[in-house]
């Protein structure tokens, strides 16, 4: 099942709310405002009402002339205001006219039976009344725009702070354990930002002395078991010919390797590794070390490009790729230089689904598919010291060929500049083949 999700922003968010808020005050108030001058309008012209009808009863009384439209039993008299005559009381009423302005009548009963009455829309007061309505309308607009105004300043800062803090986070998540959040999103004013962003700073330097402290150990371990495994294989060689002592021999020997490569990725996730530049045609120093390394993988330069790099550390890292390829991988290896670009391809089941999602850790060998064999220390340093050169490491797995052959590919992306001291992450577009 496939849920959609809208993505908008914060500041998008709050201007909404903001302005719906608005609205709501603006319309609830207009429409008190607006049925509160209405009454207040029509119980003054009820008055009027009033006072004109006294005037134009004493006109008639004293000179039988109708005054402001006044008439006898008006036959347009409303029903309701007859029953209030009927009761010998004099009285208003206000009739609804839909649309138009409502009529207010006025009338009272005279000593025959009959009933003198005037009645009048008070056009001009009641377009005071539309006036009104539009003041009120052009009110609230104005209302709810300011709203959205203020609600796009608010929410903008503080999506622009979140923004920095996920920017840091980001780059605290890719290592460099020297970005601080609380600086990144800085601010005179203390919020609930900056308590996350101390919450953040606090468990990564929790974390990091957590893994400093794991570090050191490893290569305290290391360096301590160093000693007693040189003496060990020095031992192992002076055993009698046999196979017995070959085994020793090698299992002495493999044991050397990974207190060294230990030694090495202790070296490395401690930032202390520094790179030794040269300038070295590409193309031509690949070919000569890979068949150095392994005469049965094929070197094809595309490309050659004139790099700036430590030779013994890109040495180190090409020995690894071919040497987990030769592993866990099927022949033909093959390496090829594009440019400032090398891969290394094999043609084996391809690289497990977590070390693609996750990159390469420390004695994991992946999954039943690559066999488990070695300790999983191969790529890791190799990942290692391409951080050192300021290069780029990733995997992926070939396409499947119309021969149903497939693939782990391995890709070393160099700078373009020399890399720093401490080596730098240059931010490549990975292209499709």
């Amino acid at each position: 099942m496939v849920r959609l999700a809208l993505r908008t922003g914060l500041r998008w968010k709050l201007s909404a709310a903001i302005a719906l808020v608005g609205a709501l005050v603006a319309i609830a108030l207009s429409l008190v405002v607006h049925n509160a001058a209405r009454h207040s309008m029509l119980d003054s012209n009820r008055d009027v009402q009033v006072e004109r009808l006294n005037i134009a009863l004493k006109s008639y009384e004293s000179q039988r002339h109708f005054q402001f439209g006044a008439r006898i039993d008006d036959p347009a008299l409303p029903q309701p205001l007859r029953k209030e005559i009927a009761e010998g009381e004099r009285a208003t009423y206000v009739q609804d006219n839909g649309e138009n302005a409502p009529e207010v009548w006025a009338a009272t009963p005279l000593g025959d039976g009959q009933v003198f009455s005037l009645h009048d829309p008070f056009l001009d007061r009641f377009a005071v009344l539309d006036d009104l309505d539009q003041a009120l309308l052009l009110g609230s607009s104005a209302v709810v725009l300011g709203g959205c105004a203020l609600g796009v300043l608010i929410g903008g800062r503080l999506s622009q702070r979140l923004r920095k803090a996920a920017a840091a986070a980001g780059k605290l998540a890719d290592g460099d354990t020297s970005v601080r959040i609380r600086d990144e999103v800085g601010g005179r004013v203390r919020d609930e930002t900056d308590d996350l962003a101390w919450a953040v700073d606090a468990m990564s330097d929790a974390l990091q002395q957590r893994i400093e402290a794991e570090r050191r150990v490893t290569a305290d371990i290391a360096h301590e078991l160093r000693t007693p495994v040189t003496g060990l294989l020095t031992a192992a060689e002076l055993l009698p010919p046999g196979r017995p002592s070959e085994l020793v021999r090698d299992r002495a020997q493999a044991l050397r390797t990974l207190v060294e490569d230990v030694l090495e990725v202790a070296r490395l996730d401690g930032y202390a590794e520094r790179a030794e530049l040269q300038d070295v045609a590409l193309g031509e120093f690949v070919a000569r070390r890979v068949h150095a390394l392994n005469q049965d993988v094929t070197v094809d330069v595309v490309r050659d490009a004139d790099v700036t790099t430590d030779p013994r550390r890109l040495e180190r890292i090409l020995g690894n790729l071919i040497a987990n390829a030769a592993r866990h991988g099927k022949p033909p290896i093959e390496v090829t230089v594009e440019g400032r670009v090398v891969r290394v391809r094999d043609h084996g089941p391809g690289f497990p689904e977590a070390l693609l999602r996750e990159g390469p850790s420390r004695f994991r060998t992946g999954s039943t598919d690559r066999s488990g064999r070695g300790h999983g220390l191969g790529l890791t340093i190799a990942a290692g010291q391409a951080r050192v050169l300021g290069a780029r490491l990733t995997f992926r797995n070939a396409s499947e060929a119309t021969d149903g052959s497939t693939g782990a590919v391995s890709v070393l992306w160099l700078p373009e500049n020399a890399p720093t001291s401490t080596g730098s992450f240059p931010v490549l577009h990975l292209p499709d083949r």
